[in-house]
């Protein structure tokens, strides 16, 4: 068993409070939400190192993914990242001004742009997941190689039942 934390806290009051419910899962789920406020600056911050939101990388990181010539249309780009069309084209307004993606006319349909990450982008995506692949295993340290793997199997099973697009 673990320290007691926060959340034990919380489950605990309103345990006196209401001791017909099974609390159960407001703990998991709190946890689970004050961690999300935890992880998300610590990988902003990696980010902005290299000019970039995390909604930016996740761009580069999709054009990177995608391998030579490293070119996506916003279509594809929306639907990997499940974003609107309008979330989009501000991310890619933002990326091509910083000169991080080119636009160019899609020669196989001329009503289209491909988007192409430019040398720049290339190398600060690069840098910037090499920088937060180390962030991110630092943020899991305390755990053993073994609590990870099965963190990771918990989460896709529940990811899975949630969201099964995803």
């Amino acid at each position: 068993m673990t320290d007691e934390d926060a959340v034990d806290e919380v489950v605990a009051a309103w345990g006196r409070e209401r001791p017909d419910l099974d609390l159960t899962a407001i703990g998991v789920v709190g946890r689970m939400g004050r961690l999300a406020l935890v992880l998300g600056p610590a990988q902003e911050r990696v980010f902005g190192k290299f000019g970039l939101q995390r909604g930016e990388f996740d761009v580069l990181a999709a054009l990177r993914r995608s391998g030579p010539p490293y070119t996506l249309i916003p279509s594809e780009l929306s639907k990997t990242l499940m974003l609107s069309r309008a979330g989009m084209t501000s991310r890619l307004d933002r990326l091509e001004k910083a000169g991080f993606v080119e636009r160019a006319l899609d020669p196989n349909d001329r009503r289209s742009f491909r988007i192409r990450l430019t040398d720049k982008g290339f190398e600060a995506v690069d840098a910037a997941m090499t920088e937060h692949t180390a962030n991110v295993s630092e943020l899991l340290a305390g755990l053993s190689e073994q609590e990870v793997g099965l963190l990771d199997d918990v989460l896709r099973k529940l990811l899975n039942w949630l969201d099964p697009q995803s």
